[in-house]
């Protein structure tokens, strides 16, 4: 079944012209295009199916800074501000609450690569705190395990994923920006090499700014304008159990099973990292530059099977722009949980955290992970498309930085200082290899 989502009404009329049309309404599409509408410009946001409906309404809620690669963390460090800031200033709930995260170990060599990331952080301002065996014994008293160590983050949190992005798509609405559901992006024009207008199903809107936030999407949209961007999805499988359990953590990270308390009081459970990889022809045609990737994930990855060439989200094929793609014949990525996978999450879960069994298993979804060879995002104007504005591949960790990278989008487009460096996420490194960059977390 699909993920718990809430729903947004869409605006009526699509407009003839905008200042910059945002193309993908997960949680990267509408913060760009909210930011985008804070600085005054005329949005359209164009999405093929619903807002928030495919991996921003499917992942866990982190919004973390620990643990995260050295690339991504500035954007993680200003989101975190960006989340707080947006339900104060547009009066929306996106379920942000900074309810620090857990991680519990009993790998020595685990325990000694976060707490080398832990002196590192604490260099550029990251407030993280070591635990030794009886800190992290005390602190995960709810499994009845002792642990040798582990990591507590207090200024990190959650948010909701069923809430967010159509929060946001909601405060876009009171700016004066326009939201356009069931509404496929076909493609874009062109006048003198530069974009002039994208397509939808429902007509033209000219503009001399798009911002391609695809998601699992991207790269095939990419194709359609010559544009080669490395993507390849993994399908990864959560569950949802009933409220029922008592005196649990927020949010916890163990090597076996990851938990995050949700608003209904229920909570989500999940193996980090696990996932299926359903081979495409985009796969195929990509294998080489996800080598490295694959090689350094490869003992949490397992074999998929044709979910993904039946989603028909990495095709290799060209289609017109005067008729239905495969985003119109695909509304939602809905793909089937992994059983196996759903059943060995439950087990791990009441096993680890006894007070667990006094729940049911509520529901089990599945989402595709984005991925790029490197495992940080592409966000960028591409150069052989000036005006088309990348914002994708944010391999499974885009929800938490979702505020940031629209912070950053918007201050691409508007010439605007950004907040944080934007060179590691050029999308120009894609034409490099990948090997020795592989993001660590």
């Amino acid at each position: 079944m699909p993920a718990p989502l809430h729903h947004i009404e869409s605006s009526p009329e699509l407009p003839a012209s905008a200042d910059a049309v945002v193309i993908g309404g997960g949680i990267v599409g509408v913060f760009a295009a909210y930011y985008l509408a804070k600085r005054g410009l005329r949005i359209a946001l164009v999405e093929k199916g619903r807002v928030g409906a495919e991996q921003s309404s499917r992942n866990w809620g982190w919004c973390r800074q620990q643990n995260r690669d050295a690339r991504e963390l500035p954007m993680a460090m200003k989101s975190l501000d960006l989340w707080e800031q947006f339900a104060a200033e547009s009066g929306e709930d996106t379920g942000f609450r900074r309810c620090g995260l857990l991680y519990l170990s009993n790998d020595e060599a685990e325990l000694v690569r976060w707490a080398r990331w832990c002196d590192f952080a604490r260099t550029v301002g990251v407030t993280t705190h070591v635990l030794d065996s009886a800190g992290a014994t005390g602190r995960g008293r709810a499994t009845g395990r002792a642990w040798k160590g582990g990591v507590f983050s207090p200024t990190d949190g959650t948010a909701d994923p069923g809430k967010a992005a159509p929060a946001v798509a909601s405060a876009i609405l009171k700016l004066g920006g326009t939201v356009h559901q069931n509404c496929a992006a076909r493609g874009i024009e062109l006048e003198a090499g530069r974009l002039s207008a994208v397509v939808t199903e429902r007509g033209t809107i000219k503009t001399k700014v798009a911002v391609l936030a695809g998601g699992a999407w991207a790269s095939s949209f990419c194709r359609q304008v010559g544009i080669r961007f490395p993507q390849a999805s993994i399908r990864s499988s959560i569950l949802a159990v009933s409220p029922g359990a008592k005196d649990l953590p927020d949010a916890l990270h163990t090597a076996s099973i990851s938990l995050t308390r949700r608003s209904d009081g229920g909570y989500t459970l999940a193996i980090s990292g696990r996932g299926r990889v359903d081979v495409t022809p985009q796969q195929l045609r990509f294998a080489p530059q996800f080598l490295p990737m694959f090689l350094k994930r490869w003992h949490s990855l397992l074999p998929g099977g044709l979910e993904g060439i039946r989603s028909g989200h990495e095709t290799l094929k060209r289609w017109r722009i005067d008729g239905p793609t495969p985003m119109e014949h695909m509304r939602i990525l809905d793909p089937t949980p992994d059983p196996a996978a759903v059943k060995l999450t439950h087990r791990r879960a009441i096993e680890l955290i006894p007070e667990l069994r006094k729940t049911k298993i509520a529901a089990a979804w599945a989402g595709y992970i984005d991925s790029t060879p490197d495992g940080v995002p592409g966000i960028g104007e591409l150069e052989k498309v000036p005006g088309l504005i990348l914002a994708a591949g944010f391999s499974g960790h885009g929800f938490g930085i979702g505020p940031g990278a629209g912070h950053l989008v918007a201050d691409l487009v508007t010439g605007a200082k950004p907040m944080f460096d934007p060179e590691p996420y050029r999308p120009g490194r894609f034409s490099a290899s990948a090997w020795g960059k592989v993001a660590d977390f």
